[in-house]
């Protein structure tokens, strides 16, 4: 999967929009996740969720920081 810019829900932020970039799949045991992501948000690598309904990113800034992940 090739790095990409989106615009992303931002927890920190309420929930207000800003870029993010999306990095790799999250993988556990070697097995994706389903619509989960490794991003990176200024200078944090952490997780995110795309929801198809809403059709948006959801970063997790706070709670979901990533310190090592499965390339």
């Amino acid at each position: 999967m090739k790095e990409f810019k989106i615009q992303a829900h931002i927890h920190s932020l309420d929930g207000k929009m800003d870029e993010i970039t999306v990095l790799a799949p999250q993988k556990l045991f070697g097995k994706l996740i389903p619509h989960s992501y490794i991003v990176k948000y200024k200078d944090i690598t952490c997780t995110a969720i795309f929801n198809y309904f809403s059709n948006a990113y959801y970063c997790d800034d706070v709670y979901g920081k990533v310190t090592q992940w499965e390339k």
